[in-house]
């Protein structure tokens, strides 16, 4: 048996804004690119995942889309070398 939780276990009510007090998250960039989720919060705090390889970034994808509402996440712009 593993002691592992899938996080579709949770719930995402769990996870919402109880008060004004309580800090939140008011963006989420996912950068497909560089394997990072950039996490942006009401009081200014960041917080960074870089993924090691593309499977660990496809499992905190998973997260993001069923943690973080769409109107907060959004996805980096690929940079072009301008050919």
């Amino acid at each position: 048996m593993s002691n592992t939780t899938d996080c579709m276990d949770f719930k995402s009510e769990n996870f919402m804004v109880q008060s004004d007090d309580d800090e939140w998250i008011t963006r989420c960039v996912v950068n497909t690119m560089r394997r990072r989720i950039s996490l942006y919060s009401n009081e200014g705090d960041e917080r960074h995942v870089d993924c090691e390889s593309v499977d660990q970034f496809m499992d905190v994808l998973e997260v993001v889309r069923a943690f973080i509402p769409e109107k907060v996440l959004v996805y980096s712009d690929l940079v072009s070398s301008g050919e």
